[in-house]
């Protein structure tokens, strides 16, 4: 476990982000291998086909797993302020939580799959396929669910290489899985499928046994499930709101994916190895941005103001600083990527690939912005503006989907992640500028709080941080910091 609250800010945030970058890479490699080996194996059209999917399982597991991040911050926020019982308490509720919705989000996926992927506008000549591919993953949902509330979980104690290490031994699971399931087995795209969801499972299973013998910080009783329920508000706080704007993006792909799925087969199968690279290239800024989650909500639990603020001011500059070279190398040299997927055989994906690095690479700049401001909001507590910049996303998304593709075709359908983060992140700009001034602000009073012996001063200290994050994580800092 690692204490986010002492030593070099900047040190301790690239520590922390190397693991979670590799970890987050090894996540990808799940779907890059189904894409790849399906490619390989089956063709275009079962490429296309579980391309065509991505957007849809965006919606429903990525909507899963962000209710699951927003419970790992309560628990990093008690982790940093050493409320232990609290903990033990989030973890439980952690658990509960997440299995009423796993139960909710199986059923309604597979319920309304059809309703939704006709809406979509699913080529017939990869219908079959595809439903057969996102059929298996949904049944799967709770393996998804599972592995990441309890890496979420594990990272929140500031351990970002254990649930590496289960990461990469899943991948290397499921890429012996898919190639069994479909060379041997001839189980088709839904052999990547299942492949995918038992590597999951077994991913769970070693993080299961690592928390039982490792951590018995989360180990919790009767007692702890006991306050479930008067968990619910607090985690559904956090966690609710990241799972809507998880949702609200996924709407906006969904759309657009209607979009590339109405310009045929090769914008779909061009899109979906291209956005297979872009992914790739993306996660470093990504995992940047969760680091700050986790760094801001152990920081904030330790009313450590000042060093949330030069962690935040460390980070944009390293990870500003890796999306220009990203955005560089992608634009030269990733038509060459996109030829692991489809060779040599699709001239006209290939070049409607180059266009879509084009217009995405030369955005990154925007998105590292983006993932470094809202992860801090969310770290400190506050829900309502990433929603708000998630709306934003799908508006922004949508209007190139349904107007900008519509004139301009496949590039009209590129600006959609360029144009949806540059939305976001105006939405959210002003309220990082207010919370980074509120920072400042609070850490004076508690330079002048500490150094004074006056109740009331201290009495209003501590309702301001109340008022100001709703929890009491800070409180027992502060007063912690005014005993010593």
């Amino acid at each position: 476990m690692r204490d986010l609250t002492q030593g070099k800010p900047l040190t301790l945030i690239l520590m922390f982000t190397m693991p979670l970058f590799i970890g987050n890479l090894f996540q990808q490699l799940y779907n890059f291998s189904d894409v790849l080996i399906v490619g390989q194996t089956l063709g275009v059209k079962p490429l296309a086909a579980v391309g065509s999917t991505s957007s849809l399982n965006f919606l429903i597991i990525g909507c899963a797993n962000g209710l699951t991040a927003g419970f790992s911050i309560v628990t990093a926020q008690r982790w940093g302020a050493k409320d232990y019982k609290g903990i033990r308490q989030s973890f439980a509720t952690s658990i509960i939580f997440s299995l009423l919705v796993t139960i909710v989000l199986t059923a309604l996926s597979l319920i309304f799959l059809d309703p939704i992927m006709h809406l979509m506008s699913t080529p017939a000549s990869i219908y079959a396929d595809a439903k057969r591919f996102i059929s298996v993953i949904f049944t799967g949902i709770f393996a998804s669910v599972a592995f990441n509330m309890l890496s979420n979980e594990i990272r929140a104690l500031g351990d970002s290489r254990t649930p590496l290490y289960f990461l990469i031994i899943g991948t290397v699971v499921n890429v012996i899985l898919e190639l069994l399931f479909i060379i041997k087995f001839h189980w088709g795209v839904a052999g990547a499928g299942w492949a995918t969801v038992l590597s999951q499972v077994f991913a769970s299973a070693l993080c299961v046994i690592y928390i039982a013998k490792r951590v018995p910080v989360l180990h919790f009783g009767l007692e702890d499930l006991k306050r479930v329920k008067a968990e619910f508000t607090n985690h559904a706080r956090y966690g609710l709101p990241m799972a809507f704007q998880t949702s609200i993006i996924a709407i906006g792909s969904i759309v657009l994916q209607s979009a590339l799925n109405s310009l045929g087969e090769h914008a779909v199968a061009a899109t979906t190895a291209a956005s297979k690279i872009d992914q790739l290239a993306i996660l470093p800024m990504m995992s940047f941005g969760i680091t700050m989650a986790t760094y801001t909500a152990q920081n904030i639990g330790a009313a450590k103001f000042e060093r949330i603020i030069k962690g935040v001011r460390q980070a944009l500059t390293a990870s500003i600083s890796f999306s220009v070279l990203v955005g560089v190398l992608i634009i030269v040299f990733g038509q060459q990527l996109v030829m692991l997927f489809i060779g040599h055989q699709d001239m006209r994906a290939l070049a409607l690939s180059q266009t879509y690095f084009n217009v995405v690479g030369s955005s990154y700049w925007i998105l590292a912005i983006l993932f470094i401001v809202r992860y801090t909001l969310q770290g400190l507590g506050q829900s309502l503006v990433p929603t708000l910049a998630g709306v934003a996303e799908l508006v922004m998304r949508s209007f190139a989907a349904i107007v900008l593709a519509r004139y301009f075709q496949y590039f009209g359908a590129c600006l959609a992640s360029p144009l949806a983060w540059l939305g976001s992140t105006l939405v959210l700009i002003s309220s990082y500028v207010a919370a980074i001034k509120l920072l400042h602000k609070m850490q004076r009073m508690q330079e002048q709080v500490l150094e004074s012996a006056d109740p009331d001063q201290q009495s209003s200290f501590i309702k301001t941080i109340e008022e100001t994050y709703r929890v009491t994580v800070n409180r027992r800092s502060f007063e912690r910091d005014l005993n010593n």
